[in-house]
């Protein structure tokens, strides 16, 4: 599973292989699990980014499948 990052200065990130993010004191973290465990606490689960959460204005979930059929397109 991916996620775009957009930030306040209009510029975009991509998170790649996260499968849950949190609010992590002042910064989102974004964590990739097996899916059940990042979901239960993110003490089973690997931090793959973290960003200051006041420098964001959206994340949006990229469903793989359907991101690669508009990469082929």
């Amino acid at each position: 599973m991916s996620f775009e990052v957009v930030f306040s200065d209009e510029t975009r990130d991509r998170v790649e292989g996260a499968d849950s993010y949190e609010q992590d004191g002042p910064m989102t973290t974004f964590f990739a699990g097996d899916g059940r465990a990042a979901r239960l606490s993110s003490a089973f689960a690997v931090r793959v980014a973290s960003f200051r959460t006041d420098r964001l204005v959206a994340i949006r979930r990229v469903d793989d499948a359907r991101a690669a059929v508009r990469a082929v397109s």
